[in-house]
C-alpha cells in the first residue's frame, strides 16, 4: 500500500485542505450586533434573538438584491472573467508584435485578440444579465 506522502497530488491536497481548514472557524464567528446584547437571558430570548445574534455584521441579509449573496459572487466572477479578458488581450496583441511576420503566429495571434474580446463581451453581458436577473427577483415596493 503506497503511503500518502509518496503521491505528490495527495500530499499537495492535504496540505492545502490542512491550511484552509485552519481559517474557517474565524470566517465563521458571527460578532455581536449592535441589537446584541452582550449577555442573553435563555428564559427571555427567542430562537430568532439568537440567529440575529449569531449573523456576522459583514454578512449579506438575502439571497437576492444589491447586496445579496448571489450578486456578490457573480460580481467577483464576471470580474475575474473581465480581468482574465483583458490579460489575454494584452498577450494576443504582445504575440502579434513579436510574431516577426510569420503567418502562423500572426494567426494565433489575431486569434487570441478575438477570443479575449469576445470574453470581454461575454463578461458586460452576464453583468447586465445578472443586474436584470436579480433586479426582477426581489421584492418591489408597492404603492
Amino acid at each position: 500500500m503506497k503511503s500518502l506522502t509518496s503521491n505528490p497530488i495527495a500530499h499537495t491536497a492535504l496540505r492545502a485542505s490542512v491550511v484552509a481548514s485552519t481559517f474557517l472557524p474565524a470566517t465563521a464567528m458571527g460578532a455581536a450586533g449592535p441589537d446584541c446584547p452582550a449577555t442573553i437571558d435563555p428564559a427571555n430570548s427567542t430562537i430568532n434573538q439568537g440567529v440575529d445574534c449569531s449573523k456576522g455584521t459583514s454578512s449579506a441579509d438575502s439571497l437576492f438584491g444589491a447586496n445579496g449573496v448571489f450578486s456578490q459572487i457573480s460580481n467577483i466572477l464576471i470580474f475575474l472573467v473581465g480581468a482574465v479578458s483583458v490579460i489575454m488581450l494584452i498577450y494576443g496583441g504582445f504575440r502579434y508584435v513579436i510574431s516577426s511576420g510569420n503567418s502562423d503566429q500572426v494567426t494565433a495571434a489575431k486569434n487570441t485578440i478575438i477570443y479575449s474580446i469576445v470574453g470581454i463581451v461575454v463578461a458586460i453581458l452576464a453583468y447586465a444579465v445578472v443586474g436584470f436577473v436579480t433586479g426582477s427577483l426581489t421584492a418591489s415596493p408597492t404603492s
